[in-house]
């Protein structure tokens, strides 16, 4: 886990001393901005992980950075509509996004999309990785992955499977891929009606993050039946990895990210970055986050940028290789 530093001032000294041109310039731990509440906007359902890791982070954030941060959900459309309303926003420190990898994925999935990943927003942060779940309803008729591809080989296509972005969907697809199975993949505005419908039997297996899962499986509401990591995830130890369960070469992992719109001001993006940092060393937001299973592994703006090209990288190949389709 990285240290991560406290905000601090900055200034320009030569010879022990500040420059007139320092003392006239902003610190990036006073700067003029933020003036006026900042809006974190979350581009899917209230109750899913996206929307539980954001509400939290704001909560440190709002301390760190001396002014109210709000938490708006635009749900819609793989999260496309929320991203583009923050792609078209002043790009003034007013809004930012918080989304997961569909945020570069989407454009391999959706052939009308008004805004690119790489061209039309501002990298500030990554926030966290986490693997996925495979979940099941604790009333289907199997508990474990051997009996879930047992059941779907019986009757190909009777099982249906829940999905809330297009990261997520990949999951999914991959598993069934890898598996040698057929199954019904059902689309959802976010995870949050996957888990409602889990939970009441209407839907079998779904795919969540376990930031998403977490309360509904503690209350044993919801089973776990495999981690989409190579590695067990220390908040589940007892869940094998899809890999253990029978699915080899299954390894997937999602992520968190922060940006903002083209054109940010780099000094702004880089005091946002310097504040989530600041709130994952509260103890209250960190204890919570990691209590769900995020990593808390960051990246400022610079090295994200450079992760969102390696990113995008990865879909296009994917692409290429027909393991992710375009929607019609």
């Amino acid at each position: 886990m990285p240290d991560f530093p406290p905000l601090r001032r900055r200034g320009l000294l030569a010879a022990g001393l500040a420059t007139p041109l320092a003392l006239a310039r902003p610190s990036l731990a006073q700067p003029a901005w933020p003036q006026r509440p900042v809006r974190l906007l979350v581009p899917y359902s209230p109750g899913g992980g996206t929307d539980i890791f954001a509400r939290a982070l704001a909560e440190g954030l709002s301390q760190a950075l001396g002014q109210t941060v709000l938490v708006e959900n635009r749900a819609g459309a793989n999260g496309a509509i929320g991203s583009e309303m923050v792609a078209r926003a002043e790009p003034d420190g007013s809004v930012f996004l918080v989304d997961t990898g569909s945020l570069v994925m989407n454009r391999y999935v959706m052939p009308s999309l008004s805004y690119e990943a790489l061209r039309d927003f501002a990298p500030v942060s990554l926030l966290s990785r986490y693997p996925l779940l495979l979940t099941a309803s604790v009333k289907a008729p199997f508990g474990d992955v051997a009996g879930l591809v047992a059941a779907a080989r019986a009757a190909p296509r009777s099982i249906g499977f829940g999905t809330s972005d297009a990261a997520i969907s990949y999951a999914g697809n991959l598993f069934t891929r890898l598996a040698g199975i057929e199954m019904v993949e059902v689309s959802y505005r976010g995870a949050a009606p996957i888990l409602n419908d889990l939970v009441a039997g209407h839907l079998p297996t779904g795919w969540n993050s376990t930031v998403a899962a977490a309360q509904h499986l503690a209350a044993g509401r919801i089973r776990a039946l495999g981690v989409t990591t190579t590695a067990r995830t220390p908040l589940l130890p007892e869940v094998p990895t899809l890999q253990e369960a029978g699915v080899p070469g299954y390894d997937f992992a999602g992520w968190y990210a922060m940006v903002g719109p083209a054109g940010l001001p780099p000094a702004i993006a880089a005091r946002m970055h310097e504040a989530v940092l600041a709130a994952l060393e509260m103890p209250r937001v960190r204890e919570r986050l990691l209590s769900i299973g995020a990593d808390l592994g960051t990246l400022g703006p610079a090295p994200l940028a450079a992760f969102l090209r390696e990113d995008d990288a990865r879909w296009a190949e994917a692409a290429r290789q027909g393991l992710i389709t375009r929607a019609q």
